[in-house]
């Protein structure tokens, strides 16, 4: 028989766990999840041991509580005030990756793109090099219609497996999805549990060729080793956020230990020891400078969850 979910820092659960065998956590720190390393807790983390786990808490759960699922969180500002309700966090029994006939390649909602992308190299198919480039787990990818180097999450999509609230579970074909830059159309709460991706017939050296271009480009050109989290902006159409961002005069502004990257003013990081009240500021504060240099109102890309 296997053990029951294991429950930490709790008196009273949400739901029954009798038979549950992830790990559910009371006031589960977040920080140490999101690349920020900021942030509030979680008043409920559940980490399911599979899917079937995972449907069993939520319609126990029954839409009684917000949820919000949590991958690498890389694109993310948890707020200091921690997440209300319930967050998610898909762990390895949903990372796995399954080449199918066609070119597609199907995938577990926690995946790490740079391993969808290898998975795609290995097999010969070209298409998703560009996933290379982007941190996050499949499950992400689908919902904010990740994308990087001319390419994204919409050109490649057959359809996903989600997951709502109360533990009902739908394929959702691509076009129902309704994407938009950086935007789709997945109700709120609703976790990506697997997604089907379609590439094209490819040769293994020039698709790895591809891939070793991007992780030089995102090296050269990204601060990628400190505490950030990706893209700030959306780039408004016909011009770059970045360009926006200098040409305001915000290239290296602080406030608190919030910074604007000296590297990729399109990026904000963390110094050592911001807030995450302080990196939102610092976002506002830019976006402020923005409109008042170019007219230009600038759309966060990051998203930003939980209390003040």
């Amino acid at each position: 028989m296997a053990p029951d979910c294991e429950v930490e820092g709790a008196v009273a659960t949400p739901v029954s766990t009798a038979g549950l065998r992830g790990k559910l956590t009371r006031n589960a720190p977040l920080a140490k999840l999101v690349w920020f390393k900021s942030g509030g807790n979680a008043d409920w983390l559940f980490e399911p041991a599979d899917l079937d786990d995972l449907r069993v808490f939520l319609e126990r759960l029954g839409g009684n509580l917000p949820v919000m699922a949590l991958g690498l969180g890389s694109n993310l500002i948890v707020r200091d005030g921690g997440v209300p309700g319930v967050v998610i966090r898909l762990g390895k029994a949903f990372a796995e990756i399954e080449v199918r006939d066609h070119c597609v390649l199907a995938c577990g909602g926690g995946a790490h793109g740079i391993l969808v992308a290898s998975a795609a190299r290995d097999a010969g198919i070209a298409g998703m090099e560009f996933m290379r480039g982007i941190p996050g787990t499949a499950g992400g990818f689908v919902r904010m219609n990740g994308g990087a180097y001319g390419r994204e999450v919409s050109d490649v999509l057959v359809d996903c497996d989600v997951v709502l609230p109360d533990g009902q579970m739908f394929t959702l074909p691509a076009a129902d999805l309704h994407y938009t830059y950086r935007h789709s159309d997945l109700p709120d709460g609703a976790v990506v549990v697997g997604a089907r991706f379609k590439g094209v017939p490819g040769d293994p050296v020039a698709i790895g060729a591809e891939m070793n271009r991007i992780a030089a480009a995102r090296e050269a050109s990204q601060p990628l080793r400190t505490k950030t989290g990706g893209s700030t902006f959306k780039n408004p159409p016909g011009q770059k956020a970045w360009e926006l961002v200098d040409a305001a005069g915000c290239r290296g502004f602080r406030m608190g230990g919030a910074q604007v990257s000296e590297k990729h003013t399109n990026f904000l990081i963390n110094t050592g020891d911001a807030t995450s009240a302080d990196i939102e500021g610092l976002g506002e504060e830019v976006k402020r400078r923005v409109y008042a240099n170019s007219g230009v109102e600038l759309e966060w890309e990051i998203q930003r969850v939980g209390r003040p």
